[in-house]
């Protein structure tokens, strides 16, 4: 049984909780937050994606211990694994700390705020006792999963394009308002296929991306074309800068040899694979989201003291490197090489 310390109540932290409370395998010793609003569940934030932000504070049982200082959690013998939900810019110092504590480490995305500093946190993390994972989800999302199963073994043939695409309004908050700390959307939410487009094709030679900035000073709208030598056209694009009241989506469309696969999240049945010659097929997609399948995965490592593989610490740091190239490129218009 993995004891759990759940550090900042946001969004993710929130939706964290709800699926460490599913799991058998796993049990909350405690939670932190420097608001007590959110500590008591009088303040509840809420989520972008069907399903986030589900757990209750108020409801846990009351030997879960509630922190407002993160050092009542880092260290503490009752805890072996800490998952840091925190602003983007306060990872390296605390996830370092976790490391040097001797306990286990699950980072929300993104690693870091600089690459430097993922770097420097990928490499604390290699010599640490605990493990480590920062938390990508959607190399474990139903239907993007499959996506990675499908071409990895060329079930369609070559693969000519690859184009996704996530789009959103701003979500509001002085953290999000502030491009210095949070990245802007290239960072905190075009990352996700800037990471999937990683965990497809490995690291692009190159990256040429176009974008604006409109609520921070940072990329709020991105568009980036990633070079590969066996796929012709990559491509994908990512914003929260559009009007309060659009929808979240996410999608793919995928242009094989042999067949067109398509995610489209706002479809009741999301993915579609069009084959030649071939009535469209919407193969079954699981319910859950990359949430539950990434910390079970998580939880699974630390059981069998094995190092995470389907995403590394390295990876982290190589996606956040990949980000800042594509942000260069929007801030220089030059294509830039990695």
């Amino acid at each position: 049984m993995t004891r759990v310390g759940v550090v900042g109540l946001g969004m993710m932290g929130l939706t964290h909780l709800n699926v460490y409370r599913s799991l058998p395998n796993a049990t909350i010793a405690a939670i932190c937050d420097a608001d007590p609003d959110r500590l008591s569940g009088k303040v509840h934030a809420l989520g972008n994606v069907e399903g986030q932000a589900q757990a209750s504070v108020a409801s846990l049982p009351a030997e879960v211990r509630r922190c407002t200082d993160i050092n009542d959690v880092i260290g503490a013998d009752d805890i072996d694994l800490v998952d840091i939900c925190l602003p983007t810019h306060l990872h390296l110092r605390f996830g370092t700390q976790v490391l040097n504590a001797g306990q286990h480490l699950m980072m929300e995305k993104p690693l870091a705020r600089t690459a430097a500093d993922a770097q420097a946190l990928a490499d604390a993390a290699a010599d640490a006792k605990g493990l480590s994972f920062v938390g990508h989800c959607m190399r474990f999302w139903p239907g993007w999963d499959w996506l990675k199963e499908a071409l990895g073994e060329s079930r369609y043939g070559k693969t000519y394009s690859a184009t996704f695409r996530r789009v959103v309004n701003h979500p509001g908050g002085p953290f999000y308002e502030n491009g210095d700390l949070c990245g802007g959307a290239a960072l905190d939410l075009h990352i996700h296929d800037t990471d999937f487009v990683q965990f497809l094709f490995g690291m692009p030679k190159a990256v040429t991306s176009f974008g604006y900035s409109k609520i921070t000073d940072q990329p709020d709208h991105i568009i980036s074309r990633y070079e590969y030598d066996d796929v012709p056209l990559v491509v994908a694009e990512g914003s929260w800068a559009m009007t309060d009241g659009f929808s979240f989506n996410m999608s793919y469309t995928i242009n094989c040899e042999n067949a067109t696969l398509v995610f489209d999240l706002s479809k009741e049945q999301p993915l579609t694979v069009i084959e030649k010659g071939k009535e469209p097929t919407h193969p079954e997609l699981d319910p859950k989201m990359g949430y539950d399948f990434e910390i079970a995965y998580f939880l699974d490592c630390i059981e069998k003291g094995k190092k995470p593989e389907t995403v590394t610490m390295l990876d982290g740091a190589n996606t956040v490197r990949i980000v800042e190239a594509e942000i260069e490129s929007v801030q220089t218009g030059k294509r830039v090489e990695l």
